[in-house]
């Protein structure tokens, strides 16, 4: 479904140009593109602002051309994080005839029947092949997000994800978006968790077990972790904010859910096992984080 309102069917539908202009100087309306218009103002989330740009920018372009790489992502609802949303992506299946313009990236690659699809009204790559060109054309951090949380949404699957890969042989970033796929991994459920993984990895740790249950000497199960280490009786958790606000219902109190956090904490340390927590902050300096763990683990 079109969200956007088109100059065309406003002035079809009785409103005159200096009534439209009227209504953008007043911010009753905000031009999204050329001719075309939203109610209210723009979204702040930089994703619901390009699937507006997506939408209009799908009218413009010719009939056979897909929705792709980052966009596709918007508009299949993936997280995106590091990826540049400043030009709408789309692609055509030719050979030649790619361009770009300050607000369009035009692709051109081959496109199989099975890799487009509809979703809300836009003609947009599949999941698996836009994982793949996110894969291709991100850095890695930034495409792993994407496809962690494809996997983890059980909105593709390894095969599907290796099918495409095969098909993608000798495409420019195809080795890259090897290693990703190789890397992803369901277990990972939000983009803190995957950018975690990424740092543990470059920082030479084990690999961990990604929601590892905690259980008690009776088999009592005393807490989901991030992450785990149950031969060197460690846990690892990834503090976002989302964390405390995602269970908090409408005038719930947040300390309440602090407080149950840290009887967790207690509980998961009086099975014998250390605990490290990091941060957003950290991510980017995780030096001392890694440290921390290899001081818990034994």
């Amino acid at each position: 479904m079109d969200p956007l309102l088109h100059r065309r069917a406003l002035l079809a539908g009785g409103a005159v140009p200096h009534e439209v202009r009227r209504q953008l100087q007043r911010g009753e309306l905000v031009g999204v593109r050329r001719g075309r218009y939203v109610a209210g103002g723009l979204p702040t989330r930089p994703e619901l602002r390009h699937l507006l740009h997506v939408h209009a920018a799908m009218t413009e372009l010719a009939p056979d051309a897909v929705a792709s790489h980052q966009s596709a992502a918007v508009v299949h609802g993936l997280p995106l994080w590091n990826a540049d949303l400043t030009r709408v992506h789309a692609t055509r299946d030719r050979r030649s005839g790619a361009r770009r313009s300050p607000v369009t990236h035009l692709h051109a690659a081959r496109l199989d029947p099975d890799e487009v699809v509809v979703v809300t009204g836009v003609r947009v790559t599949s999941v698996a092949r836009t994982v793949l060109d996110v894969a291709r054309s991100l850095p890695f951090d930034a495409a792993l997000v994407v496809a962690d949380a494809a996997l983890h949404r059980h909105l593709v699957t390894r095969e599907e994800l290796a099918a495409a890969l095969v098909r993608a042989q000798r495409w420019r970033g195809t080795p890259g978006a090897g290693r990703v796929l190789a890397f992803a991994d369901p277990g990972s459920m939000s983009v803190g968790e995957t950018r975690s993984r990424v740092a543990l990895r470059d920082a030479g740790l084990p690999a961990p077990v990604l929601q590892w249950r905690v259980r008690a000497s009776d088999g009592t199960e005393v807490a989901q972790t991030d992450f785990g280490w149950p031969e060197l009786w460690t846990v690892g958790e990834f503090d976002g904010r989302v964390k405390y606000g995602r269970s908090l219902r409408p005038g719930a109190d947040p300390t309440r859910l602090l407080v149950e956090e840290k009887r967790r904490e207690d509980a998961v340390r009086a099975e014998g096992l250390g605990m490290v927590r990091w941060m957003w902050a950290d991510l980017d300096r995780f030096a001392p984080v890694a440290e921390r763990l290899r001081r818990t683990f034994r």
